[in-house]
């Protein structure tokens, strides 16, 4: 993909703890994921492989509401051609300042015409269950977006503020800033607001402790992104705190007294050292 970050852009996102990128992946590509979006959330999974978390269920749940599935890479190659991308793992780390990136998982998000908000609130919060517990986070524009449709909006340099528990409602919420709104009182500051606005295949990066959500698509247009969660590679579960959060999804994963994260369900896909796991490439061919 040829992801290449100057240290301007660094310098940037260690400021602001956002970074909006016009082109992370090609155009045609973020076409094709699109595409397959319609057969995942109707259970039809390339793979077999069922996804840890299916959000959303065609006749089941509710049209308004963002359908949201996690680890969609298990279920799909093409999706898992960019979840597993060796250059975003590279340019994650390069923000972070970590040795290496580590896959935490992925969200497949498709916001349809007219569908609701999700709520503001700060990825680390969910994190308790590893350590070191944050992340940071790339999402992926798979339609043009505008700032009427329900594009991400993200708080520029809201992760120097105080940190926050986990958002009191996330799907759906009318009042979708009020928790972000709540903790920039506290903090004594104005929120600024800055919406993704890029065209398809470009995207952003944010540090786990910015706050940001999205608001009503009240375009007549889908808004579908792909979410990469990355931690560190040296990052390690925390026995004593796998019910928080989504831990209580993720912990299954743990093996038996080792703590260590298994590369089989969270891959590393960089490292200084040059390291990444061997089975991605194929895993990727099939």
């Amino acid at each position: 993909m040829g992801i290449e970050l100057s240290e301007t852009q660094r310098i940037l996102f260690e400021r602001d703890g956002v970074l909006i990128v016009d082109h992370l992946i090609e155009p045609v590509l973020a076409s094709r994921l699109a595409d397959r979006y319609e057969h995942l959330f109707q259970g039809d999974f390339e793979t077999g492989v069922r996804p840890d978390e299916v959000n959303w269920q065609e006749g089941e749940s509710r049209p308004d509401l963002t359908r949201q599935i996690c680890n969609g890479w298990k279920a799909d190659r093409l999706i898992a051609s960019v979840v597993l991308s060796e250059d975003i793992g590279r340019a994650a780390a390069g923000l972070a300042g970590w040795c290496g990136a580590r896959l935490m998982h992925d969200n497949v998000l498709w916001k349809p015409a007219g569908s609701r908000p999700l709520g503001f609130h700060q990825d680390n919060s969910y994190l308790s269950w590893f350590e070191p517990g944050e992340i940071l986070t790339c999402w992926i524009a798979l339609d043009d977006t505008t700032a009427e449709g329900g594009t991400m909006e993200l708080v520029r340099g809201s992760h120097k503020w105080r940190q926050s528990p986990m958002a009191s409602e996330f799907h759906g919420p009318e009042a979708y800033r009020a928790d972000m709104e709540t903790a920039a009182r506290e903090q004594g500051v104005e929120p600024e607001i800055v919406p993704v606005v890029v065209p398809r295949g470009g995207g952003s990066f944010h540090h786990g402790w910015t706050w940001h959500g999205s608001g009503f698509n009240d375009s007549d247009r889908p808004r579908r992104s792909l979410v990469i969660h990355m931690c560190s590679s040296e990052s390690r579960f925390v026995p004593a705190r796998l019910g928080n959060g989504n831990g209580a999804v993720y912990s299954r994963y743990r093996r038996l007294g080792d703590e260590r994260m298994d590369e089989n369900y969270f891959p590393i896909l960089w490292t200084s050292d040059n390291r990444r796991t061997a089975a991605i490439e194929t895993y990727l061919t099939g």
